[in-house]
């Protein structure tokens, strides 16, 4: 009776360690996709365009980002989406960004397409609406670096008859592909994370 029980005993072991071996191989998978999760946001492939369209939001590094585009041939105008519920100090966003368009150098190539929508998946009515008499058939996006997969998505989805490609601007302030570094960076991949998602179970079958 001793013996079969130390048998028993005995024989579950190399069961015990397959199954703990599989689990640490799961997990070891597990933080591989969660490193990279950062990377996954980011597209950065900016195509020869008819217009470049700097979308809604950050305004340190996403203008400058679209004139150096601009300048390098990529596009012959830049739209700067202003929102236009949007105060500082003040004053109106759209009045900021047309003081900004008057005093750059470039700004016969450069203008404000106000924006009304609260999220980027409405945002894109607004900047067809700004683009529909220019003639346009090719759209280089430019956002911030880890917003660029989830924009190229809606605007390919919501403008299927253009041809649309992103560029990134990038802000190490806000985000980095090693999210879990700093704590603003993994903050911003948690959050667009769950817009991403977001877009994918609900908002592209609208």
């Amino acid at each position: 009776m001793m013996f079969a029980v130390l048998r028993e005993s005995h024989n579950q072991h190399p069961m015990r360690f397959f199954k703990l071996a599989i689990v640490l191989v799961l997990f070891a998978i597990l933080l591989a996709l969660a490193s990279q999760a950062g990377r996954v946001l980011v597209v950065d492939a900016p195509q020869k365009s008819d217009v470049i369209v700097v979308l809604a939001g950050e305004t340190r590094v996403r203008p400058a980002r679209a004139l150096e585009l601009l300048r390098q041939g990529m596009g012959t105008h830049v739209l700067l989406d202003a929102e236009t519920r949007e105060i500082v100090y003040g004053q109106p966003l759209v009045d900021i960004a047309q003081r900004y368009v008057d005093g750059l150098s470039e700004k016969n190539h450069v203008s404000v397409c106000p924006i009304a929508g609260f999220s980027t998946f409405a945002e894109v009515g607004d900047v067809k609406r700004c683009i529909e008499g220019m003639g346009a058939r090719r759209i280089l996006l430019v956002t911030s670096d880890f917003h660029t997969r989830r924009a190229l998505l809606i605007f390919r989805k919501r403008l299927p008859e253009y041809e649309v490609s992103v560029a990134a601007a990038r802000n190490p302030a806000v985000f980095g592909d090693s999210w879990w570094k700093n704590r603003e960076w993994a903050k911003t991949v948690l959050d667009e994370w769950m817009k991403t998602v977001w877009f994918q179970a609900i908002d592209r079958w609208r």
